[in-house]
């Protein structure tokens, strides 16, 4: 059998989601249902968000820092609340509030960082 027939017959058996996927890649793979949307990258991290009505749970592990971390975000209207907690204690609390096609944030954190942060669909983040 020779080579190119080979990797044809590897290609139709491979998940194609591996394919996909470039070992060691950035890239997140991710699997979903109704209500969970779970990640991967391909360093490691790993992050999942799942939804109960207007409030989503989000878990993950950051590879870098090798930090645990979990938020809760609850959505009013145009308005979203949430907190957050890694497993080196840090603990951080914000808002987000959509304004047309901009969405303000405010973030402060534990550790004493506080930052605003308007994105807009035409001008991105600053």
């Amino acid at each position: 059998m020779n080579l190119p027939r080979v990797l044809a017959l590897l290609m139709l058996v491979m998940p194609t989601s591996l394919l996909a996927m470039p070992k060691g890649s950035a890239l997140a793979l991710c699997t979903r249902s109704a209500t969970l949307l779970a990640c991967q990258d391909g360093k490691g991290s790993y992050y999942s968000v799942r939804t109960e009505g207007s409030t989503f749970y989000l878990r993950g592990y950051d590879f870098d820092s090798r930090r645990l971390w979990a938020q809760t975000n609850s959505r009013y209207g145009t308005l979203t609340f949430f907190t957050g907690l890694a497993s080196d204690g840090e603990a951080w609390v914000g808002y987000s509030r959509r304004v047309g096609w901009t969405t303000l944030n405010r973030v402060s954190s534990s550790s004493g960082q506080r930052f605003n942060l308007h994105c807009s669909l035409i001008g991105g983040c600053r």
